[in-house]
């Protein structure tokens, strides 16, 4: 199965780096800064990561996904440090050969992402900040 996991400091933009004729399906997803959230108006999202943890986590995750759903491809960009609202804070793209694979796999990897990807997101407003739980 072909990955590919990166965190980046930069603006996310949308290429799709494993579509083929084998894949039938190519589910993306994008995780995009919303504001407001719970009544409060996001002035930014901060995000820090453990780099050196998260490629090994991405593996285990992608090849735990890739024995349930029989994946061709997965790709998982992230965003560190501010992330704004309405910019993208995570890219995801799940391939397989048939859509409802791939779409589970997609939201099963959200899930994973923030159950246990080393990734940790502050939210700020104009009068403080909070550390956002794994789930809203």
């Amino acid at each position: 199965m072909k990955t590919s996991f990166q965190l980046y400091p930069e603006h996310l933009t949308f290429e799709s780096p494993f579509r083929s004729a084998d894949s039938g399906a190519e589910v993306i997803f994008e995780g995009i800064v919303r504001s407001p959230n719970k009544g409060k108006q996001v002035l930014y999202l901060e995000f820090e990561a453990y780099e050196a943890l998260f490629g090994n986590e991405m593996i285990r995750i992608a090849t735990a996904l890739h024995e349930k759903f029989d994946l061709h491809a997965l790709m998982l960009h992230h965003r560190i440090g501010k992330v704004y609202p309405g910019e993208c804070a995570v890219l995801a793209a799940v391939y397989a050969k048939h859509r409802d694979h791939a779409f589970m796999a997609c939201a099963e990897l959200m899930n994973e992402l923030k159950k246990s990807a080393p990734i940790w997101k502050k939210e700020f407003h104009e009068d403080g900040s909070f550390w956002v739980s794994a789930t809203p």
